[in-house]
């Protein structure tokens, strides 16, 4: 709250600093401002808190305790749950009643400062604009900054750019009413100079005419109504839809609507009493087979002045009427971008409660799994995902004032992207796993396109009976070459299992065969595993690789189409692909890396032109290393 105050601070700084105001109305200043920063320092209150505290927990294996004693992640979070709920019903209480008092409160402060104390319109010894004039005074004194000395004034006149009338005098001073929007500024003992500017641009340039004057008292009106507005005039726009509830709200939408259709159909009307259209003889009706009327050029029914007087006419009540809805689109756009402001104000109020919510489901999951207590690290991450959630919601809002976005959708976006996220990282915390374990999205794929086949090397041998009986005539030192290298001498696993079970009927254990070495060949069966998970790898791979080029190539299609929707889904599913693919064959290089390791080939070295080959060119790539590893895998001793 104090990071966020201290922003404020340094927002309204202009208005504050130099300005010669009480310590009371600084105070009031900041707490009427507070209420507005409580909308975004809960949610992240919420969000650090929870990262803090159930990240101590974990760093501090608090968490095994309570687990070793059947106290599960949500039962040590019901209570904070109910807690966090609870929060959440009175912050929207908080949002409809205290915040839009505040703002209320908040907005007249300013209006009153700038009536009160004329010291706020200005400072010393620099230029300050006020409304239509620029005024600069050299000193200023009395209790309230009211008297002036050495006064320099320009002043702007109507729609005229340029400054063009300057007023200097001795003296001055501001006189004011509490209760008036007018602020008067007396000016004594002065010179009076305006530079008059004619229509004429060549009387103008030549004559140069202007008037002087000296003065013994001279008064100036300001409005301070429209001074209010002229550093804060967007912040002024949305006070007035944040100074209202619920309630005031939903009256107001309701106005501003029936107002948006009332101005919409009078237009109409008008647009349409201008085109003349009511004033035709309906009766008129052509006949289908008329084919002189139908091909009738009316212009050659007049004479050439005539007709050029008609088209210029018609041009002229079209220039007309295209400059009118023009003028009227912008209205109707400042119109609807009022009512979308008080949309979304409506929805705030609610969605400030379901994001306390979200996110500390969000935190204290989060927290549980980095196992990272304290300020350091939960700190970076809280700020981390706050401005991730809190630019969305920027984002969505400004979007939705033209209409680009529904104000609705706008209001909750931040919430409902965030909400999957929540209830995955609750669902990965409630079962103790790693905050991203791609093995889980990627077994289930694979498992849909492995067949056996990719499991194993082709056999070069077929196993029968006959060959089975061949192994009673094999000395022990015989079978058990078979058992440890059956692979590499091109014998099935059928084979293989035979000729163990031949030794244990001849008194020799497995456990004996372990100990001895023969039950595998550590160095190739390692070697095979390798080369069996790069084909399940680079197979999955391929799929990806070929759905991207797809989506890539639908959406190259449909680009400057009508199929938008089919677009955006292609462009979705092409990236989520090729994202996958890069992961993919980032494990299957990894892979093929620890492969010829054991066969003392450096990969490495060649593997940045691998993956610039490979990449293109992934179908070739597979189908050459699929060969080259199996043949190198019969090398492997």
């Amino acid at each position: 709250m104090m990071i966020f105050l201290l922003q404020s601070v340094w927002v309204y700084i202009s208005e504050l600093a130099g300005k010669e105001l009480e310590i009371e109305i600084i105070l009031k200043f900041l707490l009427y401002v507070s209420p507005r920063i409580v909308v975004l320092v809960l949610p992240l209150t919420i969000l650090l808190a929870s990262i803090m505290v159930f990240g101590g927990f974990s760093e501090n294996y608090e968490f095994a305790a309570m687990k070793s004693t059947g106290i599960s992640l949500q039962r040590a979070m019901k209570s904070l749950s109910i807690f966090i709920v609870l929060l959440a019903v009175l912050s929207f209480f908080f949002a409809n009643s205290v915040i839009p008092l505040a703002e209320f409160n908040f907005f007249s402060l300013r209006r009153n400062i700038a009536k009160v104390k004329p010291a706020m319109a200005i400072a010393e010894g620099q230029f300050n604009q006020l409304n239509d004039i620029n005024i600069k005074v050299a000193e200023k004194s009395g209790n309230n900054g009211q008297y002036l000395k050495d006064v320099i004034i320009h002043q702007k006149k109507g729609r005229v750019k340029g400054n063009f009338t300057v007023i200097k005098s001795n003296t001055g001073e501001f006189v004011s009413d509490e209760f008036s929007d007018v602020l008067q500024l007396v000016l004594i003992d002065g010179n009076y100079y305006d530079e008059i500017q004619p229509k004429d641009y060549i009387q103008r340039t030549k004559n140069k005419p202007s008037v002087k004057s000296t003065f013994d008292k001279y008064i100036i009106n300001i409005d301070l109504s429209k001074f209010n507005d002229i550093d804060f005039e967007s912040k002024d726009k949305v006070t007035k839809h944040t100074m209202l509830n619920v309630v005031d709200l939903n009256t107001a939408l309701d106005s501003l609507n029936k107002s948006k259709d009332l101005m919409l159909a009078n237009f109409s009307k008008t647009m349409l009493q201008r085109s003349n259209k009511p004033s035709l003889n309906k009766n008129y009706k052509i006949r289908e087979n008329d084919t002189t009327i139908k091909n009738l050029n009316l212009l050659k029914l007049y004479d050439e002045r005539k007709a050029i007087q008609l088209i210029d006419l018609s041009l002229n009540s079209v220039k007309i009427a295209k400059k009118d809805l023009k003028i009227r689109s912008k209205s109707m756009l400042i119109s609807q971008v009022n009512i979308n402001k008080h949309i979304v104000a409506f929805h705030d109020k609610f969605a400030i409660g379901l994001s306390c919510i979200i996110l500390f489901f969000v935190g204290a999951p989060l927290g549980a799994l980095i196992r990272k207590g304290g300020i350091g690290l939960p700190l970076v991450i809280a700020i981390l995902i706050f401005l991730t959630y809190h630019f969305i919601s920027i984002f969505a809002k400004n979007s939705s004032e033209d209409g680009s976005m529904n104000p609705v959708l706008a209001s909750w976006l931040s919430s409902l992207i965030l909400l999957p996220f929540s209830i995955y990282l609750t669902n990965r915390a409630t079962k103790d796993r790693a905050l991203i374990d791609f093995d889980s999205i990627y077994i289930p794929i694979k498992d849909l396109f492995i067949s056996p086949s990719d499991k194993e090397i082709e056999e070069s041998s077929i196993t029968t009976n006959e060959k089975i009986n061949e192994l009673d005539n094999y000395d022990n030192i015989q079978l058990k070459t078979i058992i440890r290298d059956f692979r590499t001498l091109g014998h099935s696993m059928i084979y293989r299992n035979s000729a163990l079970e031949e030794l244990k009927q001849r008194g020799i254990s497995e456990l004996e065969l372990k100990l001895s070495g023969y039950i595998t060949n550590s160095t190739y069966e390692t070697a095979f595993k390798l080369y069996i998970d790069f084909k399940e790898i680079s197979k999955v791979a391929l799929i990806f690789n070929f759905l991207s080029i797809s989506s890539f190539s639908v959406a190259s299609l449909v680009k400057n189409s009508s199929f938008s929707s089919v677009w955006i889904l292609s462009m979705v599913i092409a990236i989520i692909c090729i994202i996958f693919f890069l992961i993919l064959f980032l494990k299957s290089i990894k892979n093929q890396t620890e492969f010829y390791k054991l066969s003392s080939e450096n990969f490495v070295r060649k593997s940045i032109i691998w993956i610039l080959f490979g990449l293109p060119l992934f179908y070739f790539y597979r189908g050459y290393f699929v060969s080259k590893m199996e043949e190198q895998l019969t090398k492997t001793s």
